[in-house]
């Protein structure tokens, strides 16, 4: 009889562990916006890129959970490109995406390019949705529940834009930003079109976000809204995940299916919205919702998850890891004997050449080897834009290290042009050191509050990344740059 009791609790335990697995941050980090699709046994997965370029990191995986960098794909676009539609028809590959005040096509052959120059739709709006009929008739859905039908191949657009839905209607209690219906993402099953719709605004309050659902059978409505609404939310800031929403639905090949979301660590908007998942299952009466268990994949190949951080500049190309902000300039880029070298551009933070990188950890450091060149002026920092950063910089005379954008104080850089700086970031306190070595080194400042360098102060939907910084004249160079977790 023990023995039975034993495995009962057992079971139980094993149960109750797999049912606090989800969400699962898949891509934890700066991965707002999230679009996937399944081709075959492999899927794909892009991102908002904003201002960081070259854009659109495609990520490659065949069991959901372990995800490899495969390439960028868009060296330049207008304005800050964001909430994109990946997807593939016919053959072809096609991210949709807002920019610039419209929206904008790209399209390949291959999913690792090369990919065509952005082709203007002339569609106002934003985060787009593709969907076609069982007809081939293709349409495109951005926020406010609009449509516009699309041209045979994808690339422009018939008629006028027109509003089909509106929207679920909740609680006027409820903590949230805005109404905002956004993020119109469209799957068919079993006669129905399903809508998986944004709303309650991006960022604000943690309970800001939500998943919502609607369904037709008619591709272009009447919408009916789904009585399990909303299917992702979060309710309280005491939730491990804020702002929980923008979700995508994805099948699997062994005919499970998904939500794919994006959403704040607790406490940690600087560190922008990650990609998590959970597992749905369908209602008899053919609605979906989150469930808290789910049957693994089995890959065919295993996959190395996620992109490394730390670089020794080998070259020839720059790696995955790196963009740049508001430009793409390769030509500004020389390797030379594991360094790295970039040209300047203007005099601060602010406007000086950056290359910037995603972290994903809350307590984290970061170092690299600086080499300054006649009258340049490097640095090592955590930026989110020209008005918020904060790290160290040093024109080979003296360091000055930037609490924020509008204080900072200098330093005798007693070392000379070439030095090693570190920064370490333990829950958004972060502290800046400085070596002749790289073995022995000396704090110049600490307990540097960087909390509060996020989207709801400074608006932009970034997230606080790791910069490599070149300004004044002539070239940087940057050697051994190093990333690694460090304990709480």
């Amino acid at each position: 009889m023990k023995q039975l009791l034993f495995f009962i609790f057992l079971a139980l335990m094993v149960s109750r562990m797999d049912a606090q697995e989800y969400p699962k941050a898949i891509l934890p980090g700066d991965y707002p916006d999230p679009s996937i699709m399944r081709d075959g046994e492999d899927y794909y997965m892009t991102h908002s890129p904003f201002y960081y370029a070259p854009g659109f990191l495609i990520w490659h995986s065949q069991d959901l959970m372990n995800w490899e960098p495969v390439c960028r794909v868009m060296p330049e676009y207008e304005g800050s490109a964001m909430a994109p539609d990946l997807l593939k028809y016919k053959g072809k590959y096609y991210i949709y995406y807002p920019a610039g005040g419209t929206n904008w096509v790209i399209w390949a052959n291959d999913i690792k390019g090369p990919w065509s120059k952005p082709i203007d739709l002339k569609v106002r709006g934003i985060d787009p949705g593709h969907i076609a009929d069982e007809n081939g008739n293709r349409y495109l859905y951005v926020n406010e529940g609009e449509v516009i039908q699309l041209t045979n191949d994808g690339l422009g657009t018939i008629g006028e834009k027109k509003q089909v839905y509106e929207g679920w209607i909740y609680p006027k209690e409820w903590d949230t930003e805005c109404m905002c219906l956004e993020s119109p993402k469209l799957n068919y099953r079993d006669g129905y079109y399903y809508m998986t719709s944004a709303q309650g605004g991006t960022a604000g309050p943690a309970t800001s976000h939500m998943v919502v659902s609607a369904r037709s059978k008619n591709i272009t409505g009447p919408w009916e809204n789904s009585p399990y609404n909303p299917v992702v939310h979060t309710y309280s800031a005491t939730d491990n995940w804020w702002s929980k929403g923008h979700g995508t639905l994805i099948d699997d090949v062994n005919g499970n299916w998904w939500i794919v979301y994006h959403a704040y660590a607790k406490g940690y908007h600087t560190l922008g919205r990650s990609t998590l998942i959970e597992p749905i299952e369908w209602t008899q009466d053919g609605w979906y919702r989150t469930k808290s268990t789910a049957t693994p994949i089995t890959p065919k190949q295993k996959i190395k998850h996620g992109l490394e951080l730390s670089d020794d500049f080998n070259g020839p190309d720059l790696g995955l890891q790196w963009t740049f902000w508001k430009e793409y300039a390769p030509q500004s880029l020389t390797f030379e004997q594991q360094t790295l070298w970039m040209n300047a551009k203007g005099k601060t933070p602010a406007n000086a050449r950056l290359l910037l990188a995603t972290v994903e950890d809350k307590n984290y450091e970061t170092e690299v080897e600086i080499n300054t060149g006649n009258g340049n002026t490097a640095g090592l920092i955590l930026y989110y834009n020209e008005k918020a950063y904060a790290g160290i910089t040093s024109d080979g005379k003296s360091f000055t290290i930037h609490q924020n954008a509008e204080k900072s104080f200098g330093l005798p850089n007693k070392i000379g042009k070439r030095f090693f700086a570190k920064i370490q970031n333990q829950g958004n306190i972060m502290r800046v050191m400085v070596s002749k070595d790289g073995k022995e080194w000396n704090t110049l400042a600490e307990n540097i509050d960087v909390s509060q360098l996020h989207h709801n102060n400074y608006k932009g939907f970034y997230a606080l990344r790791i910069g490599l910084l070149s300004a004044g004249k002539g070239n940087a160079g940057f050697r051994q740059f190093h990333y690694a977790i460090v304990p709480k």
